[in-house]
């Protein structure tokens, strides 16, 4: 059964600070995605994001909304990811919460 993991990663940034930062490490992701094997899909209304990534027939759907003290994630994953809902739930939380922490 597909699941749908919820995030929400405090930040110390402004909106602008965090969206920015949100924005260079899908620009990473991207750019990390050698030989075009992962496509990668993100569109910005303001500082909410959707974003689509699609992998050897898989494909996981995603929100993403900056709000002012945090910023919250959903990401819906396909049924033969699910099991790995929990793995996936730690990183993103470790890898956002490193992108979003406050160096003055």
């Amino acid at each position: 059964m597909a699941e749908t993991v919820k995030l929400d990663i405090p930040h110390k940034l402004s909106r602008d600070a965090a969206r920015q930062r949100i924005i260079g490490g899908f620009d990473r992701i991207r750019s990390d995605a050698t030989g075009g094997m992962i496509k990668f899909e993100d569109v910005w209304t303001g500082d909410h994001l959707d974003f689509r990534a699609r992998m050897m027939g898989q494909a996981i759907n995603g929100r993403l909304d900056v709000l002012d003290d945090h910023v919250h994630v959903e990401i819906d994953l396909p049924m033969f990811l699910a099991a790995l809902a929990d793995k996936v739930k730690g990183r993103i939380t470790k890898e956002a919460t490193v992108l979003l922490e406050h160096k003055p």
